[in-house]
This record gives C-alpha cells, structure tokens and sequence, in this order.
C-alpha cells in the first residue's frame, strides 16, 4: 500500500500551484471545476508518483493564522530532494523569495537531515534528503 495523494483546502490555489510547481518541480493537472458546488482544484504530480490536490471553494472555515501553535490534524508533510546541498540551496532560495523558514537545515534526532518552510498558506514543509 501507499499513499496516494494528500489534499489541502486553499485561499488561493493559483498562488500553491505555482509555489509547488517552481520550487518541487512538481506538475500540474488539468484544473478541475465544479460550478454547482463552486469547487475548483488541481492534482500536483512530483517524482515518484506522489500527489497533492490543492482545493478551493467559498464556504471553508479559516482554521486562523497562528503559524507556531500545534493543532490536530496534519502537521506537516515531507517533501525529499535528495541531498543535503539540495536542502540547504532550497531553503536558501525560499528564504531569498521571502517565505519563513521555521525550522534551519539539520540533522533531527530521529536522523532527517531537513528544514522546515511555510508554503504561501502556512501549511508546514519538511524538505528532506
């Protein structure tokens, strides 16, 4: 078994898929448009198979802008790019283009070698080797 695909409700998915597809590479689907129930996404496909679908429609509560308060639900998800020069380059262009960087390059006691960036919605990205 394997994940398939992960979804995230946005303000603005025009915004995430140009983020996703600039800075992993990743390649977008065919917009999707529902107008009876005003929901619109698109499928992002990366290296390997994986996906995430970036949703949008009108009636989505906020869950708030609180970037460092730890809420239920998915915390972050995990983006590899294959080497430590390539975490620390990434992060470095990120930070250049003015996202937050939470969490500097390094090693994790579990043994990740990462950083932690928010994507322009503040949804958590681990980008790893």
């Amino acid at each position: 078994m394997r994940i398939e695909h992960l979804a995230i409700w946005a303000k603005d998915i025009e915004r995430l898929k140009s983020f996703y597809c600039k800075y992993f590479n990743c390649t977008a689907g065919e917009k999707y448009l529902n107008p009876k129930k005003k929901f619109e996404s698109y499928f992002l496909s990366f290296d390997g198979g994986s996906r995430l679908e970036i949703m949008q429609k009108p009636d989505i509560i906020d869950r708030g802008t609180t970037v460092n308060e730890e809420l239920y639900g998915l915390a972050h998800f995990a983006i590899s790019v294959g080497t430590k020069e390539r975490v620390d380059a990434l992060t470095e262009t990120l930070r250049a283009d003015g996202y937050s960087i939470i969490g500097e390059p390094r090693t994790t006691g579990d043994g990740y070698y990462e950083s932690v960036v928010l994507d322009p919605e503040q949804n958590r990205i681990e980008i790893t080797v």
